[in-house]
């Protein structure tokens, strides 16, 4: 049987029942938890197949709580914040966020947020989620960097970008493709996320004259191999 179940994390118990109500119309299995030290235990046992997160939270924040989650599972998490600066966006994503709205929202636009993230998560894998480069080996099959045989510690918003370039070696992407493409979803403000994640990549990858992520002046970025 298909897992339906959503677990929504919020201290605000008005917003916790008109997630529910819509969720339920939408024949979702609702659970709900008010406390971010409570909610590990219940996703521990419920195991849902979306998390809604609120940042602000009573005995262990969200970013706490997504840390947590991230350290032992993949489950997409959407992230519902009173706080709309592109920083704490940003933080979000780079701690492996799927998503991210605003309060005050549109409880539809909830929805199809949490639709469209369920659609992606549920697409088959691709039968090769690995590349390879001179000296770099990138695999989404188990998340990992590995440079001259080392492992490189990444979030996973980085290694999805730098496979996302590296498996199209050469076509260049503008910062909204690759919003819509890595991170999936219609990104509200300035592009600074893409550029952030990229400066990190390079300084953990370094130089290279094998292979680089080059900036495309006035486009975008394309990861480019030496011929």
């Amino acid at each position: 049987m298909e897992n339906n179940t959503i677990l929504v994390i919020d201290d605000d118990k008005n917003i916790l029942a008109i997630i529910e109500m819509y969720l339920k119309k939408e024949n979702f299995n609702v659970k709900t938890c008010e406390r971010g030290d409570l909610a590990l235990q219940l996703f521990r046992d419920t195991q849902p197949a979306l998390v809604v997160l609120d940042v602000m939270l009573p005995g262990m924040d969200g970013w706490e709580v997504l840390g947590q989650l991230r350290a032992e599972s993949t489950v997409p998490v959407i992230m519902l914040t009173a706080k709309g600066d592109t920083l704490d966006r940003i933080q979000g994503l780079d701690l492996g966020a799927d998503d991210y709205i605003v309060k005050p929202f549109d409880a539809k636009e909830l929805l199809a947020r949490i639709k469209a993230v369920l659609r992606r998560s549920s697409q088959p894998e691709e039968d090769e989620r690995q590349v390879a480069f001179e000296g770099l080996t990138v695999s989404l099959d188990n998340y990992s960097v590995m440079l001259d045989g080392k492992q490189v510690e990444m979030p996973p918003k980085e290694i999805e970008l730098l496979y996302f370039l590296a498996s199209r070696e050469g076509k260049v992407f503008t910062r909204e493709q690759l919003l819509e493409q890595v991170w999936g979803f219609d990104f509200f403000g300035d592009s600074r996320t893409v550029d952030v994640h990229v400066k990190r990549i390079r300084e953990k990858l370094g130089e290279r004259d094998a292979w680089q992520i080059k900036t495309v002046w006035g486009v975008g970025y394309k990861f480019e191999a030496a011929k």
